[in-house]
């Protein structure tokens, strides 16, 4: 039986019920050969099937599984417990604001202690529950909800090197970029939702996932700019702002073909959601075209970008918090670190 993605009243407990039913049918996969009460093991699964109120009750049930003989249950179980504490402390309310980049933070700021071995024990957990997750909704329109989680870009491995600057754009290479945007060669049809979507993601820093759930209500004119209102990370919203000249073509051409559900703003060619990895594919493509190589060539470079050329010309790390939306400004001070003009006085102190 399928269900529904978001199918409990509130965030917390349609985690837990996905949670629940992910742990029910990895108990009933894994190695059973050390099983001292067979009897007891098929009352846990029992209480599995029926579910539980609280996360506590969920952990007792994990205990009593692994005294009984099945060992490894909590290498998946551990890690999707912090997982759903942190989006609990995020604020979420919906499964649907859960995407790569929001795991990618999770595991950034969760494993940074941990071994190698472990942190790759998180990722396969984090993957096997939304790939679970991916084959066992269904919406109500008969089609399900897929996250497509692969993780692949997570740098949090060999953490003895330490954090890794963020790849970016020098100015030269965006103006290259820039104008490729506009000279890339695209089908007629989408030609200018792809421009339109990569520049307000270049132009403003907004994250991929915020852009793709733009809808028509959230732009709004305003003299020679638009307000764009998007929702961050945990459903909380901010406004971001871009120069009309940059994207009025696109937006008028793009508003006049558009047939898209739900009031979106972007959408495929069937009316549905586009997707990140799209938009990533995209953007690579456009970069490779004017032999721009990054260490990461998806979109969530764009972002960067952004945030590093905001704070080399303004010197505001509040102004850069606001801007990308984070809720720790430590989360911002990286940028600092390309900061050339104040590394240079370190040239001068003898």
């Amino acid at each position: 039986m399928k269900y529904p993605l978001d199918c409990e009243e509130n965030f917390s407990k349609t985690f837990l019920f996905w949670l629940t039913r992910f742990i029910r049918s990895k108990i009933t996969s894994l190695s059973n050969r050390q099983v001292k009460d067979k009897d007891r093991l098929a009352q846990l699964i029992k209480q599995l099937i029926i579910g539980f109120d609280s996360i506590v009750e969920l952990k007792k049930v994990i205990k009593e599984v692994r005294n009984i003989g099945i060992n490894s249950i909590h290498v998946y179980y551990v890690p999707l417990e912090k997982l759903y504490t942190f989006l609990n402390s995020y604020g979420a309310a919906s499964m649907k604001e859960i995407d790569e980049e929001l795991l990618s933070d999770f595991l950034a700021s969760q494993t940074s202690n941990l071994s190698d071995a472990t942190k790759k024990n998180y990722r396969i957990a984090i993957i096997t529950f939304f790939s679970y997750i991916d084959k066992q909704n269904e919406q109500s329109n008969g089609n399900a909800y897929r996250y497509g989680i692969e993780l692949k870009n997570w740098g949090g491995l060999s953490g003895k090197s330490g954090q890794k600057l963020p790849s970016y754009m020098h100015k030269e290479e965006v103006n290259r970029f820039i104008k490729a945007i506009d000279t890339y060669v695209f089908g007629e049809k989408i030609a200018d939702r792809n421009r339109l979507i990569i520049k307000i993601i270049l132009y403003t820093g907004i994250r991929v996932g915020e852009a793709l759930n733009i809808e028509i209500k959230d732009l709004v004119k305003d003299g020679d700019t638009y307000i764009i209102q998007v929702r961050g990370k945990g459903n909380k919203p901010r406004i971001v702002m871009i120069k009309e000249s940059i994207i009025k073509t696109n937006l008028d051409n793009w508003l006049n073909m558009r047939v898209c559900n739900q009031n979106l703003l972007f959408c495929n060619q069937k009316g549905n959601i586009l997707t990140q990895a799209y938009i990533s594919r995209i953007v690579e493509k456009i970069l490779l075209s004017v032999s721009i190589r990054k260490e990461k060539n998806g979109a969530h470079m764009l972002r960067h970008t952004f945030a590093t050329l905001l704070y080399q010309n303004s010197k505001d790390l509040i102004l850069v918090q606001e801007s990308l939306g984070h809720a720790d400004i430590n989360t911002s001070r990286i940028y600092t670190h390309f900061d050339k003009d104040r590394l240079k006085k370190t040239t001068d102190i003898f």
